[in-house]
């Protein structure tokens, strides 16, 4: 049995998804049923998930998160496919719409308003996105050089937003406009580290365009307050479409 390494966020740990994956830490938010698991079930693969809610890329590469060393020491180099779904909390995507879905009298209230009004700030979203290009290339690398057998899947994030012209109540224009911008730009980023890594690309976010927060077959949940029970990021049925749009199938899996 080939096996599996996914590393990654909340998008591919599945917080909210019932049930938790057996052994998990509670932090981590990692479902038995997010899309590493339905991909290694349907393939046959020995996984090993240490995919975590949170992490950015630097948890990948050097970073302890919570206790958990960093993802990246999960790789032993016996590796068949190794996937990985990274970058949105170093640019503060999913944060970001989070802050923008809450009522605005909380971007002036005493210490959480400062950092509400950081990640709706257009100009920091844009130097993050700078700062993440080259994190991405790293991770890429770093994976490479650690399963040199392994197929290596970047798997970008599904689509959260609808498009413009629709709206995305209580987001307004502006905070929903930046949310796109702020996507777009990841999934070209994703992209391009793929290519330069000689890594595949699953391109989730094409493939759930029609499966947005707010339409009527959504993948994902809108950005709202994480509570128990709530799915922060996205929901069982954005996983299973994921495990469609490529993961387990080379046909829609674009090889750089």
């Amino acid at each position: 049995m080939k096996r599996y390494v996914a590393l990654g966020s909340s998008m591919a740990a599945g917080p909210g998804i019932k049930p938790s994956a057996q052994g998990a830490p509670w932090q981590a938010g990692r479902s038995a049923r997010n899309y590493p698991h339905l991909v290694a079930g349907r393939l046959g693969l020995d996984l090993t998930d240490v995919t975590y809610s949170g992490a950015t890329t630097a948890h990948v590469l050097t970073d302890r998160q919570n206790g958990a060393p960093p993802q990246i020491d999960a790789l032993d180099g016996t590796e068949g496919l190794v996937t990985v779904t990274i970058g949105g909390n170093d640019v503060g995507y999913v944060p970001q719409l989070m802050a923008a879905a809450l009522p605005r009298f909380t971007r002036s209230l005493p210490v959480v308003g400062q950092r509400l009004r950081g990640l709706l700030d257009p100009a920091a979203r844009v130097e993050a996105l700078a700062e993440v290009a080259d994190s991405l290339v790293t991770v890429g690398r770093e994976i490479r050089r650690r399963a040199p057998r392994a197929r290596v899947l970047f798997v970008d994030y599904l689509t959260l937003l609808p498009p413009e012209g629709v709206a995305a109540s209580p987001l307004s224009e502006a905070d929903a406009a930046l949310g796109r911008r702020v996507a777009s730009e990841l999934e070209r980023l994703t992209g391009a580290a793929a290519a330069q890594t000689d890594c595949g690309w699953v391109r989730a976010a094409q493939a759930s365009l029609a499966h947005h927060a707010w339409s009527a077959q959504p993948w994902t949940t809108r950005p709202g307050l994480p509570w128990p029970g709530r799915a922060a990021a996205p929901e069982c049925r954005g996983d299973a479409g994921r495990r469609r749009s490529g993961v387990g199938r080379g046909s829609d899996v674009q090889l750089n």
